[in-house]
């Protein structure tokens, strides 16, 4: 004769209103005043600016909706296709060598040897001064009487007596590119370091014994394990690299913009009618982070598919 035992369960049907856990609203509340916090300061002055971005004058008790002629106004002016053009340009060239050289910088001190961290630390001293004092300090040594880098470059004639490297356009993005890729080429090899530490040592020991060189060992270990973090690092660098202010603000002045410095121009060094159309370029800034940001994102998706 066979017996059949039946197993009662002894877990309690979730009450309504609760999750799995049993935890009920006690995420949701803890969660609430942050979310509240994103809203406030992030959120609701991005509709704001929306708002205020199709209007002719805000600072009127009744301003006139003008819809996209404020974009219209701004995507005609060619100083600001040319303020395009500038942002772009240092965009793909500073983000490019930054990537580039924080590779090797990162492949170098991921390796050990007496003194590393005092290294580690040491070469995140650039990345450590705000980017305006950066900017006035390397704009010293562009300067035309005390400048080290202007009397350099007259020594080896590739300036004339008077010249300065800021003293034309392509000199001043040139000159942002230099400042821009000493400061942050740090922050690049400080991400990708990240990346490489948890790439195991084995795969390179085996790598090894397979008789791999250590340039097929980077192309067929490093690189591919290092996609995902290589990538989220590019995404917080071009996002840091399209807003670019102070460094053509302080170079360029009006003579050479970014799309940041032309916005602020016309915001705040223009009359009450200008600061509209400064608003619109502002938010054409950041529909411009919002597709370079979905397109980061896409590619981080591609790469978790591929993981699995």
């Amino acid at each position: 004769m066979t017996t059949q035992t039946a197993e009662v369960s002894t877990k309690k049907p979730a009450k309504r209103g609760r999750n799995k856990d049993g935890s009920g609203i006690m995420p949701y509340i803890l969660v609430f005043p942050t979310i509240l916090l994103i809203l406030v300061i992030a959120v609701y002055p991005m509709l704001d600016s929306l708002r205020i971005s199709i209007l002719d004058n805000p600072f009127i008790p009744s301003p006139n909706v003008v819809g996209l002629g404020n974009y219209t106004r701004v995507l005609s002016d060619p100083e600001f296709r040319t303020s395009i053009l500038n942002t772009v340009v240092f965009t793909v060239i500073s983000v490019a060598l930054e990537t580039v050289f924080g590779l090797g910088i990162a492949l170098l001190i991921n390796k050990t040897f007496p003194g590393r961290g005092l290294v580690r630390a040491a070469i995140l001293v650039p990345w450590a001064f705000p980017t305006v004092v950066s900017a006035q300090m390397w704009f010293l040594m562009y300067n035309d009487q005390t400048g080290i880098i202007t009397f350099i470059l007259q020594g080896m004639h590739l300036l004339k007596p008077g010249d300065t490297l800021i003293g034309s356009p392509a000199g001043v993005i040139i000159a942002a590119l230099i400042t821009d890729i000493w400061k942050t080429t740090p922050f690049m090899a400080l991400l990708i370091l990240a990346g490489l530490q948890v790439i195991p040592t084995e795969l390179y020991e085996a790598s090894s014994v397979d008789g791999s060189t250590r340039w097929q060992s980077f192309w067929r270990i490093t690189l591919p394990l290092l996609r995902g973090p290589l990538i989220i690092a590019l995404m917080f660098r071009t996002l840091d690299a399209f807003r670019v202010f102070d460094l053509f603000y302080v170079f360029g002045k009006r003579s050479v913009q970014s799309m940041s410095t032309y916005a602020n121009y016309f915001m705040f060094g223009g009359t009450a009618s200008d600061f509209t159309p400064g608003v619109a370029a502002a938010f054409i800034v950041f529909l411009c982070g919002i597709v370079i940001s979905i397109i980061y994102v896409s590619l981080m998706g591609g790469t978790l598919k591929q993981v699995d």
